[in-house]
């Protein structure tokens, strides 16, 4: 199938290379060329000068940037994505941005005869490269039904989760339970330490049970170690954050926790910590 993937990031790069390797013909777009490039050298097909010109005969394009403003940047416009797109085609956006310019673009894409889908994903730089990520898909039954297959190239678990913004909600969610427990895992092994256990150990007997969690397996140690260089960085985090908090006001749901783990990490990028991974969360705990 001819396709197109916008944004060869820490994630779009990997995520693009596992199309490529699965057989698809990818011509790939990058706002800093090197990147596309590079990219080309390693998995072929082609790069393309503007995001017109990659979409250009694409079955489906594939985007995964930084935030709204990135996205309308790259869909709209004459050097748009959306501007060479055939009719029938499919956009699938990966960015992490709001509900409202998943709805607003897919009102476009309807307008102009394209399908348009919402699908953030969860799993990080290490899901992106081992190709599996968790893909929260907003949209139209049909056209999920026909991306979702490409979308399994990289991800493990794809699911449709309602209409338009659905999958940017969902990924709100994910966020907001995400960082409380990074929160409490911080918490819980400052605590320890500091009364003298063999953390190591506690770890051991309390992952086997109620406290268990994916943090608990994948950071431990290393927030033990004082290594924070493995996953989402503070910085990515604050901007999803800032995304989970202006849609409460909008429709009136408390996040009280969520706004004060917020502030924990602005304090992270105040010790020069932006782009730790959220783990670093134990540092403002033991470094005080």
């Amino acid at each position: 199938m001819k396709l197109a993937f916008i944004g060869l990031g820490v994630m779009g790069g990997p995520m693009a290379g596992h199309l490529a390797r699965a057989g698809h013909d990818v011509t790939v777009y990058n706002r800093t060329r090197a990147k596309a490039e590079a990219w080309v050298k390693q998995y072929g097909g082609a790069w393309a000068d503007t995001p017109a010109a990659a979409a250009r005969g694409a079955a489906i394009v594939f985007s995964c940037v930084g935030n709204d403003d990135d996205l309308r940047s790259v869909t709209l416009g004459d050097a748009g994505a959306f501007a060479g797109m055939s009719e029938g085609a499919i956009f699938v956006d990966h960015t992490t941005a709001s509900a409202n310019v998943a709805r607003e673009l897919h009102a476009l894409a309807l307008e102009q005869g394209i399908g348009f889908l919402d699908a953030p994903v969860s799993g990080g730089e290490s899901g992106a490269q081992k190709g599996v990520l968790t893909v929260m898909v907003g949209g139209d039954p049909g056209a999920f039904e026909r991306a979702q297959p490409v979308i399994g190239h990289f991800g493990h678990t794809v699911v449709l989760m309602g209409p338009a913004g659905s999958g940017q909600l969902t990924k709100m969610v994910n966020q907001i339970c995400g960082i409380g427990v990074m929160q409490g895992l911080a918490e819980g092994i400052s605590f320890g330490a500091r009364a003298g256990l063999d953390m190591s150990r506690v770890l051991a007997v309390i992952s086997k049970g109620a406290a268990q969690s994916w943090q608990m397996d994948n950071r431990w140690q290393t927030m033990c170690e004082g290594k924070f260089d493995f996953g989402f960085a503070v910085d990515w985090m604050r901007k999803d954050l800032s995304i989970c908090l202006a849609e409460a006001r909008r429709n009136g749901a408390l996040l009280p926790m969520t706004a004060l783990i917020d502030q924990f990490f602005a304090d992270l990028q105040l010790m020069n910590c932006g782009r730790c991974d959220t783990s670093s969360l134990i540092k403002r705990l033991t470094e005080h």
